[in-house]
């Protein structure tokens, strides 16, 4: 399969605007994401999909490819969808542009995992839940079925632990697709528990498209959502950066 990664990066956002240009230990986010997905074995291809020439002024300066979108999308699968149409591939992997810690090994592990299931449409990653992840609303849940599938996805602590607490999985939202099914998605009407929960994939799931879901250890999401998170992204680069110099 020939895989080409997306990063839709968009100023405007409501709770950080500028946010892909937010400097990260002297480096944008939008580098540090790009750069990490350069590292995936398993990408022919990694494009900024941004409507916003600032953005795209700058990724171009460190010689990333950009397409520029229009600017009316509503999400960023609709304008990964928009790029996807235009694209001579079999995937297309939606790398969030709030991701700096990203790793190419956590892509490629999506990427395999829809190699290994021909009859899912979309793939996506999770890990062990931190702690505190239960109780944190923005730390996605995600229960899974045998064949590592997911039967729901929410904001709340699931599953519900009567008994004895089972192993709890936390979402990375890191998707790849096939790309026919991609360049259709946006026109699958949006569903009640997507507008419940805020949470995109259940679309897929209610409309009745399975989405498989890759198991990794070693890696965790580190994901910018307001400005305040990107003192513990730092934190972790010199942590990171403190090991190698120990070894």
């Amino acid at each position: 399969m020939r895989a080409v990664g997306v990063i839709p990066a968009r100023f405007s956002a409501t709770r950080f605007p500028g946010k892909p240009l937010a400097l990260i230990a002297g480096t944008s986010m939008i580098e540090r994401v790009w750069r990490g997905a350069r590292t995936a074995k398993s990408l022919a291809r990694v494009i900024v999909a941004t409507d916003d020439a600032r953005i795209a002024d700058v990724c171009r300066s460190f010689g990333a490819e950009v397409a520029i979108t229009r600017a009316d999308h509503p999400s960023g699968t609709d304008r990964i969808a928009e790029v996807a149409a235009g694209l001579d591939c079999d995937v297309v992997v939606n790398v969030q542009g709030d991701e700096p810690l990203i790793e190419g090994f956590a892509i490629d592990a999506v990427v395999e995992a829809l190699r290994d299931d021909p009859d899912v449409p979309i793939a996506t990653l999770v890990h062990a839940a931190e702690p505190g992840a239960l109780a944190d609303p923005n730390r996605v849940k995600v229960v899974l079925d045998r064949r590592g599938r997911a039967l729901y996805f929410s904001r709340s602590a699931i599953p519900f632990a009567r008994d004895s607490q089972p192993r709890v999985w936390q979402h990375v939202g890191l998707y790849a697709y096939r790309r026919d099914f991609l360049v259709r998605y946006p026109t699958l009407a949006p569903t009640p528990a997507e507008r419940a929960e805020g949470l995109e994939q259940l679309r897929a799931l209610e409309h009745g498209h399975p989405i498989r879901c890759a198991v990794i250890e070693g890696w965790t999401s580190a994901a910018v959502d307001v400005p305040g998170d990107i003192a513990a992204v730092e934190a972790r680069l010199a942590a990171r950066a403190a090991a190698k110099d120990g070894r």
